[in-house]
Order: structure tokens, then sequence, then C-alpha cells
């Protein structure tokens, strides 16, 4: 048991950081006298980094042994974690982070290829569930963990944090690992630069769209072309290489490709959501920093709580197809549940739908990682699972993009229609202000229309982009469908081989 806690600790040192140090966003900024745009790179540096390097775990592992290369990637983790802590400028900052996405992008296809092995098949829905407290919940409640540190201590302990729970990992794996050797594999170089490039700049673009005005932007458009072009060449003429970089004959078995789908479509539906929720409460109800934190914190439990049930009860009881149907459903229900309310709004209005959204993460996670899975040999299990983390990180990514665009583009869109209702002769602008002791032909009185129009159509943008999350997250169900249901508990199906 000790050795499971020890890789779950592993993992969540990886996905905690990713969203850990958003919240100290601000006071970084403030501490090296960075832009906006300059602040960024403190994000997208780990992100696209980790990107680029996932796939590369099984080839690695095969080279190294999982032993040595999980014990580098902690160790290396939290020594990048103690750099970034110490960072005395922008430039170093960015390059530990980099540092700190290159170690961490190997903790969580290590961590779910080491559970998948040492629970039997039929206990693999147990392993999904502790596997997933981590992975899922542990960046749920990374901003209200960031919020604390950065609040009562410094921005500098969101990295040091990571050091006692490296230190404890790190010394359990050390002494409980099995000793696994190496073996010397030939490595496609051309390939893997070009899946490098393909992956990192997608990433790229991804991350740093929204704030360079997408294809506004030269740079943009040439990272777009860069991914394009390397992905074509590298599906082209390395696809049938000997030694292929990432083994892409996984996605001939039906649940593993249905499921990186079906998972990226969720992170998209999930962890967008969860991207602009903070803008929403902050920006248009006035929360502060902490409460806003507070927020994520009835989401996590629930998250948590159905992950354990799910793993340990339903699983063994119930079709995993039918338990991720409901997971989805509640999603959406989550989604559009938020995409009801108002500005008049109290704190558990705004609990309540990240609780329901909370309980179908667990209904979603733990039976899609039992099926991705399920038929993959376990000499394949590294290397599916660092496919299965970039997918699901992907789909965060894009989430998080594509989100910000649309809740762009429909708050321009509802600020044009409220806009063509309110003029100088609007009886209803008169009939608003006039308890003010204003009108609309005033200056303060036209100020004050334009902010009140602003807000609403604020509101209307955010209620739309919840809205059509959830019709997303229902659109993925039909998917579920299309999959095998795993063998009976204990039954050996057939691996892919």
């Amino acid at each position: 048991m000790a050795i499971v806690v020890a890789v779950v600790l592993s993992a969540v040192l990886e996905v905690l950081d990713s969203t850990i140090v958003n919240v100290a966003i601000p006071h970084i900024k403030a501490a090296f006298g960075a832009t906006n745009v300059q602040i960024t790179w403190v994000l997208t540096s780990y992100i696209v980094a980790a990107v680029v390097v996932m796939p590369l775990t099984g080839l690695l592992a095969r080279r190294l042994g999982r032993r040595r290369l999980l014990l580098t990637a902690v160790g290396g983790f939290a020594l990048m974690s103690a750099a970034c802590g110490l960072a005395t400028s922008l430039e170093g900052m960015v390059v530990f982070r980099m540092g700190q996405g290159l170690f961490g992008a190997f903790l969580i296809p290590l961590s779910q290829a080491i559970l998948f092995d040492a629970f039997p098949k039929e206990k693999r829905g147990q392993a999904m569930a502790l596997f997933g407290l981590g992975v899922v919940v542990a960046p749920v409640l990374g901003p209200t963990l960031g919020a604390l540190l950065t609040e009562y201590f410094s921005w500098r302990m969101v990295f040091f944090v990571n050091l006692p729970v490296a230190g404890l990992a790190l010394s359990v794996l050390a002494a409980q690992l099995p000793h696994d050797e190496g073996q010397p594999a030939p490595i496609d170089w051309p390939g893997l630069i070009l899946m490098a490039a393909a992956i990192g700049a997608l990433q790229f673009t991804l991350d740093q769209g929204a704030e360079r005005d997408w294809f506004e932007s030269p740079l943009v458009q040439a990272s777009v072309a860069a991914s394009a072009w390397a992905a074509f060449a590298f599906l082209l003429l390395r696809f049938d290489h000997p030694a292929p970089v990432i083994d892409l004959s996984l996605f001939k078995d039906r649940n593993f490709a249905l499921a990186n789908v079906v998972m990226a479509g969720f992170a998209v539906a999930m962890f967008g959501g969860i991207a602009i929720l903070p803008l929403f409460v902050q920006g248009l109800i006035g929360y502060p920093v902490m409460l806003a934190g507070y927020l994520f914190i009835p989401r996590g439990l629930a998250a948590g709580f159905s992950m354990v049930i799910t793993g340990s009860v339903l699983s063994r009881r119930f079709d995993p197809r039918l338990l991720a149907t409901v997971g989805l459903a509640l999603t959406a229900a989550g989604n559009w549940l938020t995409g009801r309310l108002t500005l008049e709004v109290g704190f558990w209005d705004l609990a309540l739908p990240g609780v329901v959204a909370g309980l179908g993460m667990g209904l979603v996670f733990v039976p899609m990682s039992t099926m991705a899975f399920d038929s993959i040999s376990r000499e394949r299990q590294t290397e599916a699972s660092g496919l299965y983390g970039v997918t699901r990180q992907l789909g965060s990514s894009i989430g998080i993009a594509v989100v910000g665009a649309l809740l762009t583009h429909a708050t321009g869109v509802a600020t044009a229609r409220l806009g063509e209702n309110v003029t100088p002769y609007s009886e209803a602008a008169r009939a608003y202000l006039q308890p003010l002791g204003l009108s609309p032909e005033s200056a303060q009185g036209a100020a004050m229309i334009e902010q009140v129009l602003a807000t609403q159509a604020s509101l209307q943008g955010f209620l739309f982009v919840f809205d059509l999350l959830a019709i997303q997250s229902i659109a993925l169900v039909p998917l579920l469908w299309l999959m095998h249901r795993p063998k009976a508990a204990g039954g050996e199906g057939p691996a892919v081989h």
C-alpha cells in the first residue's frame, strides 16, 4: 500500500503544479516587473515542455527502466521546484518552469502504469479511483491551496510546498519500487523532432492564442503552420518506421482510441468551465480571491467521494459505459445549472453546480481509464499511459482556449444585441435612471447605462458558454456505447501486441 500512496503523490506533484501557480501569477508578475505577455510564459513553458515529453515515457522507460526514470523524474521535479522558489529573475523562472515540465511529464503515465501492475485486473477500478484522487481532484483544489499559500505566506511557497511531498514519495519509491533493467532501444531522431515540433507548436498556439489575438498574430500563424507541417510529415514519413518514437498502432484498439476521444472531450467540458468560473465570480459578482478559491472545495470533495465510491463499489456492479454515461450527464447538469445563474447568487448557488459536476468526474474518469486499458498488454501500459495523458492535457488546453474565444465572441454578440435597444430615447433607460436623478443624455447617466449593458452582456456570454459545454458533454455519450464492455472481473481478454 505504501508504494501506491507514493506513486499517487508523484502524480499529484505534476497536476497540482499546473493549477496552483495560476493564483500566484499576479504576485510573480509584480515581483519581477513583468508585462501580461511576459508572465504567461511562466505557465506556457511548463505545459509545453510537459506535453512534448510525455509521449516519450514508454520509450525512455524501456531504455532506462521504470524505477530509474521515475526516481529521476521525482528528484528532478523537486530540484526544479526549489529553483523556481528561489528564482530572482523572470528568465530564470521560465527556464526552471520548463525543467519542472520536462521532469513532471513522466510522473502521471508512470504512476498509472505502476498502479495497473500493482492491482489485478478485477481491482483496476480501485486503482483508477486512487489515481483519480490525485490526477483529477488535485487540480480542482489547486487554486484554493494556491490562494491560501499566497495570501498567508508568499508566492514562493507554491513551489516550496512540492518539496516535502516529493521527499516522501522519493523515499518510499526508492525503498519499495522493484528494480528493473533498461533495454537498449534505437531512437528515431527525425521522428522525435517532428513529433516534438507538432505537439509543442500546437500547445503553444493554445496557450498563447488568446493573449496574442489568435490569427492576428504572425507568431500564432507561424506556430499553427509549424504544427500542421510537422504533424503531416510525422504521419506520412515516420508511421511505418521499425522503431517509432510513439506506437500509434495502439489506436487500433477500439476502446483505447474512443476513450482518448471521450477523455479529451470531457476535459474540454470540465476544465474549460473551471477555467472561466473564477472570471465569472470575481469579475461579475465581485468575490475576493480567497472566497472564489473556496468555491472549488465542495467540487473537489464531491469528486473525491465519487472516485472512491465508483472505484470500490459501482465499478464492480455496473457496466462502465453506463457509469460514464451518468457521469457525463452530471457534468452536463453542472454546466447547465451554472448557465441558469444570475448576478444575485449566493455562495451555495455557485457551489452546487460544482458539486454536481464533481460527482460526475469520478463516474467518468474511473470507468474510462478502466475501459481504455482493458485490452492493452502489460508491456505496452507505460506507452499507452503516456499517450492517454497527452490526450487529457491537450483536451484541457483546447477547452481553455476554445472556451475563452467563445466567451469573447458571445459577449460581443450580446453587447451588440443589447446596445440596439439602449438609446438616449429609450423609455426603459430613462425609467432606470430617473430614481437616481439622472437621464440618458447626461454623461454620468450614459456611463451608468454603458456599465450595466457591459455587465449584462458579459453575464449572457458566460451563461451561453456554460450551456454550450452542457450540450458538448451530452454529445459524447454515443461514443461510449461504441466501446466494448470490458471482460468480466478477473477474465483475461486478448491483449494488443
